[in-house]
């Protein structure tokens, strides 16, 4: 992957996480009822994105993003798949149908960024 996409990658999820912080912090209640949550998972959600979406910035705005910090940001991606699993675990009964399927596609969408990241975070073959 070049660093040019690996860059892309980097900012679209940052992009991504600053706009669940956004909607977690403007639209709290009406979120969690759409989703069926508690609103302290769903603002601890978009707590979590505003610490997430810092150093993804942080990595696309080096010339070349430091590929430890890039593996960084995609353990911590993986880590919140397998939260946004736990979450649908342990509160599917109250959760909206809509809640549980948003959830899911936004994990799976998230593990596509991790797996993309840390593909671009691995060293670089010269051409032979």
């Amino acid at each position: 992957m070049s660093i040019l996409n690996l860059k892309t990658v980097l900012i679209a999820d940052a992009i991504t996480c600053t706009g669940v912080l956004a909607i977690g912090l403007f639209a709290l209640e009406p979120v969690a009822a759409l989703l069926g949550l508690p609103v302290a998972i769903v603002s601890i959600g978009a707590w979590i994105c505003l610490a997430a979406a810092l150093p993804m910035f942080l990595a696309a705005a080096q010339k070349v993003p430091n590929g430890g910090l890039v593996k960084l940001i995609a353990v911590g991606n993986v880590g919140w798949v397998a939260a946004s699993f736990a979450v649908v675990a342990t509160f599917a009964g109250q959760m909206t149908g809509l809640g549980i399927v948003i959830v899911i596609a936004q994990a799976l969408g998230v593990l596509a960024f991790a797996f993309l990241e840390w593909k671009g975070a691995m060293p670089r073959l010269a051409a032979a």
